[in-house]
């Protein structure tokens, strides 16, 4: 072990990464991979914010802005939470970050304290953990179920409540389940929020993606939890953006100021140029992103059919760009499923327990790709799993 390893602060801890690692290694020496796997949407940025970064380049925006963003993104941030989820932020209450990432690190270093619980939704973007560790909490997982389509449970919540617990984190849409938490049940958590005392981090980076009947609710729009709520979001997978790291929070202005100092301390401002086409994004011409959405809602509607005949089942993802899909029908624990499927079919798909599931049963599908590739990769994954189903029906007691 060297000298630097040897004292390496507590608070870092290893991480599952490993089996992602390994995943994309072999994905990289191998030709025709369909990656269903990663959370990147396959279409290109749409290009009147390519052409805003290029006017930013050619004007000379070159230098840093202050560390809460440039002004006249604030204002398009603030309007357009206003217009879209009825939120009411000003554009002084509003921090742009370096994506909605840097947006969560933020927040845990304001908000979390040594040795405070922070309740996850979960299964989970295992970042968060990271980010409250790292600050020395303890992030307590709230399990759903695929029986209740992976929603929330006010009851589940509730029983991990502790003297010690400091806030709770509702990610709706969800990654990976896709899961909606509907309306009444927003209401639910805002009143449990009151009831304890807890401040809600409501991460809402896939809101415009919201498939019908299903229905998105800020919760900072009820009575009582503007007060007590951080809402996150950004550009990367709306705007199809994730390279740009543009993300932002939004949260009462004396919390902003309190948390101007820590933000230019981890990376002073998020890029000048992706600042300026994130306003583009704002501003600009919405069609290309309706579109955009339209033809992941194709695909969804696709896809789930196609799991059924194959025998998997799933909770109905009512939003985002994924389906958490239960495989133990195949007869393989879903990290050796997901590794075996790959070097044999070449599709790429990663199991739950990269998300913080303790079960091996299931597995997340991104249907970012165009539809005749996932049509293709469909048709794989059903030879591969009647192969396992069947080798496994032959293996010896």
């Amino acid at each position: 072990m060297s000298i630097l390893l040897d004292r390496l602060a507590p608070r870092i801890v290893e991480e599952d990464g490993a089996f992602r690692t390994r995943m994309l290694g072999i994905a990289s020496g191998m030709k025709d991979v369909i990656a269903l796997g990663r959370g990147d949407p396959d279409f290109h940025t749409p290009g009147h914010i390519v052409e805003a970064a290029k006017a930013a380049l050619d004007a000379n925006h070159h230098h840093y802005t202050g560390p809460t963003g440039i002004p006249e993104l604030r204002e398009a941030i603030a309007e357009d939470l206003g217009e879209r989820y009825d939120l009411d932020y000003s554009a002084d209450e509003i921090v742009v970050t370096a994506g909605a990432q840097e947006a969560i690190m933020l927040t845990m270093l304001g908000m979390c304290a040594p040795g405070d619980d922070v309740l996850i939704t979960s299964p989970r973007f295992t970042s968060y953990d990271t980010a409250v560790r790292l600050c020395g909490g303890n992030p307590i997982p709230v399990p759903t179920f695929e029986h209740d389509d992976f929603a929330l449970d006010v009851e589940e919540i509730e029983k991990r409540i502790t003297p010690r617990t400091r806030m709770f984190v509702l990610v709706s849409p969800n990654n990976p389940t896709g899961a909606v938490t509907p309306p009444d049940k927003i209401r639910a958590i805002a009143q449990m929020a009151i009831r304890h005392d807890l401040i809600i981090v409501a991460d809402e980076i896939y809101g415009r993606m919201i498939y019908e009947p299903n229905e998105h609710l800020s919760i900072a729009t009820l009575p009582g939890m503007r007060e007590r709520t951080i809402t996150l979001n950004g550009f990367s997978k709306t705007y199809s953006m994730t390279g740009w790291r543009v993300g932002y929070l939004a949260a009462p202005k004396d919390l902003v100021h309190m948390l101007t100092e820590p933000r230019h301390t981890l990376s002073i401002n998020a890029c000048t140029i992706s600042q300026h086409a994130a306003l583009a994004a704002l501003t600009g011409p919405q069609e290309p992103i309706d579109a955009m959405i339209d033809e992941y809602a194709e695909r969804r509607a696709w896809l789930m059919p196609a799991l059924d005949n194959i025998g998997f089942t799933y909770g109905h993802p009512g939003g985002a760009f994924y389906i958490y899909t239960n495989v133990s029908s195949s007869g393989l624990p879903s990290p050796d499923f997901c590794l075996q499927l790959l070097q044999d079919t070449g599709v790429m798909l990663f199991p739950g327990t990269m998300f913080g599931d303790e079960s091996t049963d299931y597995i997340r599908i991104s249907y970012l790709q165009p539809l005749p590739m996932i049509q293709e990769a469909m048709d794989r994954i059903s030879s591969f799993s009647a192969r396992a189903q069947a080798e496994g029906e032959r293996a010896p007691l």
